[in-house]
């Protein structure tokens, strides 16, 4: 994929913010929205048209519902921007069938996270055929029509949980025995996270320093599959498996659920999405890293955008494009960050991150203060 910018990464949320101003966000509640908020607000030469937000699942990440969602509406609401926010539940058809109801609804621009490229695009092409606008919202649609793109470097994502798991592994005695579970094949995210981790490990397995006992992707992004998964690999390497390479937090529990269940020693097990989950897996020394996305600044840059097609507005702050193997897509791409329990203190606070109260319950509470969390 070839990734065009114009400035550096770091720079793209405030240029952005700077443009819409006015969407100070607050958390909101959950449940499918159909909010008309401040009605269809003016703007300029006239009303603005209906934004139609269309979620994945809740089974991939538990962001999706309890992170996006509450952001997007509230962005939308300050806005006086008329929105609701559809979750198709891994459905394809569902989803395909929610983008037309809003656009028969009066939606003029679509704000989606695709389940699969081949469905993403089918979705923006029936869009912009009635002259609604698309976003491709964290993951691109390969060979669609989208109109914009926002996300993460998921490159950047990937290329930080293989250099997350060096680190982890350095001192190790011997030849590591690293076993890489991936995302799920239909998500060409997933698909950019494995091209940046394994410019870090292949390295290490071709050299020889490092073996690699398992490759395997998990459909659908599945928690469960993925403990089935790992389970299989390590019964295949008669339980010798000294470091995972997974995907997100989700996959890296499942991991470490199976290797609790089978009462092995604690390794190095990678993440991604910094979840309450993840986080806590991290204090109790069962997960190495996570990667933290500030989802804030993803729902506040896509807001922006759609705000501003909404109302008829040229968009302002987008200062890359991604090829989506059909045209460059104009994309704002925000910058990841690596969290361990080092750095854990330096994002309490973000509105997007794990509460320290929520992290520290219970069992944990010695932990914590173990770690300076307290």
């Amino acid at each position: 994929m070839r990734v065009i910018h114009a400035t550096r990464r770091r720079t793209l949320p405030m240029t952005l913010a700077a443009g819409v101003a006015a969407l100070a966000l607050a958390a909101a509640g959950c449940g499918d929205d159909d909010d008309n908020g401040g009605g269809s607000a003016a703007s300029g030469d006239g009303e603005a048209g209906k934004v139609a937000v269309l979620l994945p699942d809740s089974k991939s990440s538990v962001r999706w519902e309890t992170v996006d969602r509450p952001f997007l509406k509230a962005a939308f609401d300050e806005a006086g921007v008329e929105s609701e926010i559809q979750n198709a539940e891994g459905d394809k058809s569902a989803q395909q069938q929610q983008a037309e109801q809003a656009i028969t609804n009066g939606a003029k621009v679509l704000l989606m996270v695709n389940l699969d490229s081949g469905s993403g695009a089918a979705i923006a092409a029936n869009a912009k055929s009635q002259g609604v606008k698309v976003i491709d919202y964290d993951r691109l649609t390969l060979n669609g029509d989208s109109d914009y793109y926002v996300s993460f470097d998921n490159e950047e994502v990937g290329r930080l949980q293989g250099q997350g798991l060096v680190e982890c592994l350095e001192g190790a005695s011997g030849k590591p025995a690293v076993a890489v579970l991936n995302g799920s094949p239909t998500d060409n995210n997933a698909t950019l996270f494995k091209k940046g981790y394994d410019s870090v490990i292949n390295p290490k397995f071709q050299s020889g320093e490092w073996t690699e006992v398992a490759d395997q992707s998990v459909p659908d992004w599945d928690n469960q599959r993925a403990l089935t998964i790992f389970e299989q690999m390590l019964q295949r390497a008669n339980n010798n498996i000294d470091g995972v390479l997974a995907a997100n937090d989700g996959l890296g529990n499942a991991a470490i659920s199976a290797l609790k269940q089978r009462k092995l020693d604690q390794i190095p097990v990678t993440g991604q999405d910094a979840t309450l989950q993840g986080i806590q897996n991290i204090v109790n020394g069962d997960q190495c890293m996570t990667v933290y996305k500030a989802i804030k600044k993803e729902a506040d840059a896509a807001a922006a955008l759609a705000v501003a097609l909404a109302k008829g507005d040229e968009p302002t702050g987008v200062t890359g494009s991604v090829n989506n193997e059909k045209k460059d897509v104009p994309a704002v791409l925000l910058k990841p960050v690596a969290v361990t329990k080092d750095n854990i203190k330096e994002y309490l606070g973000e509105p997007d991150f794990p509460k320290q109260e929520e992290i520290c319950a219970g069992e944990l509470a010695s932990k914590c203060e173990a770690a300076g969390l307290t």
